[in-house]
């Protein structure tokens, strides 16, 4: 069976701990494997100081019919670039009604291009949304830890593990009750 890709988008001074349990849990999949992608084939660098290779840059990318799913961690670096080349790879992969995964900054990003202006979507703040140009989505904005809709999953910084889980369910890759036990055990630890 032929694996599908599951992207990884990476800026620099992303954040690590925000995609980890999602990485690992389609890692671990025979469905799935996991890629990185950037604007240039430079590795790059964590906040946690992990440096990390790129399998790909987003303009050498076509292989859109393997493409499961795009996920953007968060970091610094989403705040301090417009980041338009990602805006139009993006365009894409939303084009082809390909899932979206954003988190945190990354989540910012997607509203300052008018991506979450129509969908339900959430993030770490709406006033942090409504500072940017590019948003009008404040009336489907939900202050909650993810929010799934139109393609598009969302979640807060706190959220990774719900972040996780919502991908997990996206990409089917297990039964409801096996990823709320994973989930539960994970949030509420083995000793209760």
């Amino acid at each position: 069976m032929h694996a599908k890709e599951v992207l990884l988008l990476l800026t620099d001074k992303w954040a690590d701990w925000e995609a980890a349990h999602a990485i690992v849990g389609i890692n671990l999949s025979s469905h799935y494997t996991v890629k990185t992608i950037a604007v240039t084939r430079n590795s790059r660098m964590s906040i946690g100081g992990l440096r990390t290779e790129i399998d790909c840059t987003i303009e050498d990318y076509h292989n859109f019919e393997d493409l499961a799913m795009l996920i953007l961690p968060g970091g610094f670096d989403w705040q301090e670039s417009r980041h338009d080349e990602i805006a139009a790879f993006v365009r894409k992969v939303i084009d082809r009604k390909i899932p979206v995964a954003a988190i945190c900054g990354a989540t910012i990003f997607l509203g300052k291009h008018g991506f979450l202006n129509k969908i339900k979507h959430t993030g770490d703040d709406l006033e942090l949304f409504q500072k940017e140009s590019g948003y009008n989505g404040q009336k489907f904005y939900i202050s909650a830890q993810v929010v799934a809709d139109g393609g598009i999953i969302t979640a807060n910084e706190t959220a990774a593990l719900e972040f996780a889980r919502a991908i997990f369910g996206q990409l089917e890759i297990g039964p409801d009750e096996e990823l709320d036990g994973w989930y539960d055990y994970h949030k509420y630890g083995m000793v209760k």
